[in-house]
């Protein structure tokens, strides 16, 4: 425990350099790091937050990803892209609600990573997903169907078909990429 507590004080120095090489060290520390790094998850202090939100995220315990879920909402946006971006590697269906909540936001890097988060689920997210380019804003929408053409999953098949009538390029675009992956592309309007 004592290590783990110059770890965390490695962490917390202020030096993003020292930051990141105390990170690999306390992931090393296995799930003895999550109480401390969970306290830290709380703290006032956004960097603290971010800090013990990113170095919560290495550590390999089957519980760590469903951890980061409330720092999806955390009113630091820096806060919220590190638990995106920790959620992209370690999925959790239980953060699906959280993640759509991010894919929305007006901030577009958020809106990216959460969308590469919720593609990393694979077809459990394709609902979710689906409901997104139906009634989301347009970049969540176009994020959205990035996710779902990285997917390829053929429930997606009548929405990515929807698309293809909607006037913005982009959109057309990444419908086809959909259905190019899930293999019936222009088999549709063949005759």
């Amino acid at each position: 425990m004592e290590e783990i507590q110059s770890l965390i004080a490695e962490l917390l120095s202020g030096d993003d350099e020292r930051a990141q090489a105390a990170v690999k060290k306390i992931a090393g520390c296995g799930p003895d790091a999550i109480p401390p790094l969970k306290v830290l998850m709380e703290s006032p202090d956004a960097d603290t937050r971010w800090w013990a939100t990113w170095a919560l995220s290495q550590v390999d315990d089957p519980e760590v990803p469903c951890m980061l879920r409330p720092m999806l909402r955390d009113p630091e946006m820096s806060v919220r892209e590190c638990a995106a971006l920790a959620l992209r590697e370690n999925a959790c269906e239980k953060a699906v609600p959280e993640l759509v909540d991010a894919m929305n936001s007006p901030d577009a890097f958020l809106s990216h990573i959460a969308a590469i988060a919720l593609a990393a689920l694979g077809e459990r997210a394709t609902p979710s997903l689906i409901k997104v380019v139906e009634e989301g804003p347009h970049h969540a929408q176009l994020n959205a169907l990035r996710a779902l053409a990285t997917i390829g999953d053929p429930q997606s098949i009548p929405a990515l078909m929807k698309v293809l009538e909607n006037d913005s390029v982009l959109m057309e675009y990444w419908a086809n990429e959909g259905l190019d992956k899930i293999g019936v592309g222009m088999q549709f309007f063949q005759t």
